[in-house]
């Protein structure tokens, strides 16, 4: 498959696109909770130490958050948000 072939097939409008990604982020927060918690909890009371202080648990938070929100997963998102308006359209 051509890569313009296969853009059109995975476009949608900006909304929609900025509506996927949001959900993407939630989700991604959703389950990284812990490691939320836990540099929140280290860098409770901190100001500018919590950079150097919390660099463990930052790297934690953002290797989770990363296996959430890359774009492949908002490329799978797309696809399952153009199949789901396939079905619509055919149900109508």
């Amino acid at each position: 498959m051509g890569y313009l072939q296969e853009a059109r097939e995975n476009h949608v409008k900006k909304k929609v696109e900025e509506a996927l990604r949001s959900k993407m982020k939630q989700k991604a927060l959703k389950e990284c909770d812990f490691y939320c918690s836990k540099y929140a909890e280290c860098a409770r009371g901190r100001t500018f130490s919590v950079v150097w202080q919390c660099r463990k648990q930052a790297k934690e938070l953002n290797e989770c958050l990363h296996q959430f929100t890359n774009d492949s997963v908002l490329e799978e998102m797309k696809k399952a948000y153009m199949v789901e308006q396939e079905t619509k359209e055919m149900k109508q």
